[in-house]
């Protein structure tokens, strides 16, 4: 992402562009949508208290941000992220009626599973609600992932995976989410929230996990306008100068302090606990100690947010209890996540307390989990107490959250997938 200063453009630009207020919600989305596509694009802030900004020669109404500008001169006037995936090509309807194996969730895992799954000759479709890569799609550098010594974007590294996934025959839907899932004739029968409907023989979810809430007053009303979640990476170039604020003290908000300190003029760390070393890897805790504008405070936690339009100040509570507001612009939340399961609530697989997918021989320990089991064999280590659907990933109890972790999953639950289904035929 690139920002420019001067929004006269007399030249057609190859790259997408990007016109909106800087704290804007939808603007936000927009870039955010983008950076995680690995779509090149200029941002272009506009002063909306200017009543004669030009636009390529002409007066731009600023009532009617943000506006997307396409390399052929196409525009969208304060698109959805929706209508700009669309115009980029990347929606269309499923081209089959039936496929052998349904994946949901484009992120780590289920990328990985796309492409073991198609290069070994299934057909498969991988449906993904938002941008490709999911919650790792939106990290600004995945350092300990093997084979990249100097890291690895979490969006380009999900780039390469569908690329890979693609070429192998995958097909891929964007945009499309999952709302009812009904499990009946061997196969998952699947409705989409936009009307669409897949079937297949068998499934893996792989839908990880959402960013966790802060749980605040204004956190929602405030999202884009100075609060985030994750490590920012549309936002980094914007807090030159600036004095932001990450929250968490595990590897995602560590890779977001080091990703915003190149810019930011400096990075507070919030972090509830006593210190780094318990939820962070040595060297990024190292890293962390050793740069000359990140400072990390422990014992503290944000308890308010401040601000109309924008963010304005925090609140943060010490272990004490005492209080204090600081002004801050910008926030970033990295406090974990939580498992994106609302949709299994009307299926009967079976989840834990904290909502995660129940695969495998956890399912013993899970009382009643396997009382209408139907088959002689046991379930397959990932698979869960529905024959034929596996889970993989960080949508998984007990699995390990990290990228390598979910790539070997996405991997074994093919296997596993292979096997359902050579038993079916």
């Amino acid at each position: 992402m690139d920002t420019q200063d001067d929004v006269t453009d007399p030249v057609p630009s190859r790259r997408v562009r990007v016109y909106g207020h800087e704290f804007d919600a939808d603007a936000y989305a927009l870039r955010d949508f983008l950076s995680r596509s690995v779509v090149r694009f200029d941002w272009i802030p506009v002063d909306v208290t200017d009543p004669a900004v030009l636009v390529a020669g002409r007066r731009l109404d600023v009532t009617r941000l943000p506006l997307v500008v396409f390399p052929d001169g196409t525009e969208l006037v304060a698109p959805a992220v929706r209508e700009v995936a669309d115009r980029l090509g990347w929606i269309h309807a499923p081209r089959r009626q039936e496929y052998d194996l349904s994946i949901y969730g484009a992120g780590p895992a289920g990328l990985s599973a796309a492409v073991y799954a198609a290069s070994e000759g299934l057909d498969v479709v991988l449906l993904e609600r938002d941008a490709v890569g999911g919650q790792a799609g939106s990290s600004s550098l995945i350092e300990n992932y093997l084979g990249f010594p100097e890291g690895v974007a979490g969006a380009e590294l999900a780039e390469r995976a569908r690329e890979q996934a693609v070429r192998f025959g995958a097909e891929l839907l964007v945009m499309r989410e999952g709302v009812r899932g009904v499990f009946h004739d061997g196969r998952i029968h699947a409705d989409l929230a936009d009307g669409g409907h897949v079937v297949a023989r068998a499934n893996i979810c792989a839908t990880g996990v959402e960013w966790r809430r802060l749980g605040l007053p204004r956190e929602v009303d405030l999202l884009g306008c100075g609060v985030y979640y994750g490590a920012g990476t549309s936002e980094a170039d914007g807090c030159v100068g600036e004095q932001v604020f990450v929250v968490g003290g595990a590897n995602s908000a560590g890779q977001a302090a080091m990703n915003l300190s190149r810019s930011a003029a400096h990075v507070t760390m919030l972090v509830r606990g006593p210190s780094l070393s318990a939820t962070m890897s040595e060297y990024l805790t190292a890293r962390i100690q050793a740069a000359p504008n990140v400072t990390v405070r422990t014992g503290s936690r944000v308890s308010a947010l401040l601000g109309d339009a924008r963010l304005e100040s925090i609140e943060v509570t010490d272990v004490r209890g005492s209080t204090s507001v600081t002004a801050a612009t910008r926030l970033f939340i990295c406090i974990g996540g939580q498992p994106d399961t609302r949709w299994a609530a009307g299926t009967p697989m079976v989840r834990d307390r904290l909502g995660y997918l129940v695969t495998g021989p956890d399912l013993d320990g899970a009382p009643g989990a396997l009382d209408r089991w139907p088959l002689d064999r046991r379930p397959y280590y990932l698979e869960t107490n529905v024959p034929g659907s596996f889970a993989a990933g960080d949508v998984r109890a007990g699995s390990v959250k990290r990228v390598a972790a979910a790539v070997g999953e996405g991997a074994m639950a093919v296997t596993f997938v292979h096997r359902h289904l050579a038993a079916s035929d």
